[in-house]
């Protein structure tokens, strides 16, 4: 009996012993909008979620210490506007325009991607096999009105006998989990089906609906949009393209000022021609600030103006929005945006998802859709990203140990 007791102390004593955390960033400047933090803390990881955030809390008790001083550490960033709907063999955004999650995502410090409509409800099985549910990166979808998606004829955008309203509503309560709206693009028909469908899916699901408007044209105005046709929390991307009026004689179109009052989100939505100077600048001027940033990631947009989400981030922090907004507008309100409370905060018990941002100061060049470049001082870098408290990304190795006294194993002679 004495033994038993004895054993069991000495096991208790052992388990005690153990450190509480797999990881602790040490040292960074904590930004977590959501519970409006914004200051010197660590932050504790253990079984993949959110342990503690607090200043100083010993090394001893973590596995595993990343030296993050002079960095920002904030929730993962969320990018609700992106095309992942790659392999299909299509020459068409549902295709080899987009890009692999997982490639592209960590190393710009973006744990959840939000796919923008690439697949709609005929081809959204094969997206989710292939594409979501493979990817380490965490990927939802806005589920587009077209079921053919974003792919060539005969099932184009344009083709209003596509846009089936219950079979889109049937798909996306069937994947409710991942879905988290309804995305409308690249209309160039008359009159309102697109939206109209869209937004009836939105209604019968309960979700959101994103809307690229495509060519206006007399009747299908930015006015009635923003005015009639969208609901709050409705989002309108490329909200600085100048393609719709936005702008009117160098000022922001009072439509926009009316959707926002209506609670329409308005989302940046980068891309490869959606984002330029000469419609951002004035609109800042006026503090027509975005609600989200976002990059409309595909495989144009990646290597011209747009790059990836940390350079768009950039641009928006030289535009003099303050590195809080930034954050803000990357993290809890994009989370809040798609009605995943889960995400984009820091609070303990959330998922792991965290990026570490450095903050450049120099002088840096930056690119709009045109090509045209603003000179910028500010330049935000990806140091670390953390999926669910696994490190992906480690740029200068903070969470590495020094491979002199690393531990290397055996490599075994393959069988």
């Amino acid at each position: 009996m004495i033994r038993t007791i004895l054993l069991t102390l000495a096991a208790a004593t052992v388990l005690s012993a153990q450190p509480a955390y797999d990881l602790l960033l040490k040292g960074g400047y904590v930004i977590d909008p959501k519970n409006r933090i914004s200051k010197l803390s660590d932050v504790a990881i253990a079984g993949g979620k959110i342990a503690k955030v607090a200043p100083n809390i010993p090394d001893t008790e973590a596995k595993r210490v990343a030296d993050v001083r002079g960095l920002y550490v904030t929730p993962g960033l969320i990018d609700i506007h992106v095309h992942v709907y790659t392999g299909t063999g299509l020459r068409a955004l549902t295709g080899d325009d987009s890009v692999q999650p997982d490639a592209f995502s960590f190393r710009s410090g973006v744990t959840t991607m939000v796919d923008a409509g690439t697949a709609g409800w005929r081809n959204f099985p094969d997206f989710r096999q292939r594409i979501i549910e493979r990817a380490k990166t965490r990927v939802l979808a806005f589920l587009n009105i077209v079921g053919g998606g974003m792919a060539p004829t005969p099932n184009t955008e344009n083709d209003p006998a596509d846009m089936d309203v219950d079979a889109t509503a049937r798909m996306a309560r069937e994947n409710k989990d991942v879905i988290v709206g309804i995305k409308t693009a690249h209309y160039h028909g008359p009159a309102w089906f697109a939206v109209d469908r869209s937004v009836q899916a939105g209604e019968a699901t309960g979700l959101p609906v994103m809307v690229d408007f495509g060519y206006t044209t007399k009747e299908r105005n930015l006015t009635a949009l923003l005015e009639q046709k969208l609901r709050a929390g409705d989002i309108y991307t490329h909200c600085y393209s100048g393609h719709r009026d936005e702008l009117l004689n160098g000022k922001i179109n009072p439509a926009m000022w009316v959707g926002r009052k209506r609670g329409i989100i308005f989302d940046l939505g980068h891309g490869g021609g959606s984002f330029y100077w000469n419609v951002a600048v004035p609109a800042f001027q006026e503090k027509f600030y975005p609600d989200v940033i976002s990059t409309d990631l595909h495989s144009g947009s990646m290597n011209s103006g747009m790059k990836n989400m940390i350079n768009v981030m950039s641009k928006v922090l030289n535009l003099g929005a303050s590195i809080g907004d930034v954050i803000l507008w990357s993290t809890w309100k994009p989370a809040q945006v798609i009605n995943r409370p889960e995400l984009g905060h820091l609070d303990v018990g959330a998922p792991a998802d965290v990026t570490v941002l450095r903050v450049e100061k120099g002088k840096f060049g930056f690119l709009d859709a045109a090509g045209a470049r603003m000179d910028g001082n500010k330049l935000l870098t990806a140091e670390m990203t953390i999926r669910d408290g696994k490190v992906m990304w480690d740029l200068n190795g903070h969470a590495a140990v020094d491979w002199k006294v690393f531990k290397y194993k055996k490599r075994e002679q393959p069988k």
